[in-house]
């Protein structure tokens, strides 16, 4: 009987034992997912903050990175890029001039042609946005998209000169989704171009400025659809219109 009590008494403790656990490792879940939902919140405050930072810098460019980011995402989507990559696209098309921030106004809203020394200051930005995100771990993988954004497949492009499959593939996406929306909207030097004009643009500039693969799939997701793509991202033209 006293053993039988003994055998008893250890399936009670362990019973006891494993419930007391399960209790602890329910309650220790909960608090990291509250951690990680803090923990994002502060994230995406983090970039809603930076984005609003970046559009009040130019009005003529207000609402372009939300666009970019739109476009690149749409496009990453085409290609079937899997989910980590596509959000890497949004958000790196909302930072992708961030680097504008350390530029003079004078440059940004000047609507003369740029000189030699104020070019060579414009084709710092790639740089100067890795350069910011670098300070927040939490951009890591946003910041080689930052940085070679404005390279060329044919390789004369800036900061590094990289060409062809050299160039992150996201960064290529985000470099055709730039392009197209520079093109259509208003600046202080120039007048946009019509969707026509800008897809001959486009067309022309596969396998030397774009990635030939990105720019067919871009056409046809963004520019061949613009009429419906244009009815989810009206409210972000404010002082442009396409």
């Amino acid at each position: 009987d006293i053993k039988l009590l003994e055998l008893y008494s250890r399936q009670a403790a362990s019973a006891l034992n494993n419930a007391f656990l399960h209790s602890l490792v329910n309650m220790k879940n909960e608090e990291l997912t509250r951690t990680y939902d803090q923990l994002k919140n502060t994230y995406l405050d983090t970039i809603e903050a930076l984005r609003l930072t970046v559009d009040a810098k130019d009005e003529y460019t207000c609402g372009h990175s939300d666009r970019v980011s739109y476009f690149a995402k749409r496009t990453g989507e085409a290609l079937g890029l899997p989910d980590q990559e596509i959000e890497l696209l949004s958000i790196a098309g909302v930072f992708h001039d961030i680097g504008k921030i350390g530029t003079a106004d004078d440059i940004l809203r000047k609507t003369d042609k740029l000189d030699p020394t104020e070019y060579e200051i414009i084709k710092q930005h790639p740089l100067k946005g890795a350069h910011i995100l670098s300070a927040m771990s939490m951009f890591k993988d946003v910041i080689p998209l930052v940085k070679y954004h404005h390279e060329w497949y044919d390789g004369m492009g800036y900061s590094e000169g990289l060409k062809g499959e050299e160039i992150p593939f996201l960064a290529r996406i985000l470099s055709v989704a730039d392009a197209f929306d520079a093109m259509t909207t208003n600046r202080h030097y120039r007048a946009k171009l019509d969707l026509e004009h800008a897809k001959q643009q486009l067309v022309e500039g596969a396998g030397t400025q774009f990635d030939p693969w990105v720019v067919e799939t871009f056409v046809k997701e963004i520019v061949d659809r613009f009429d419906v793509v244009y009815q989810e991202i009206r409210h972000t033209y404010l002082t442009n219109s396409i």
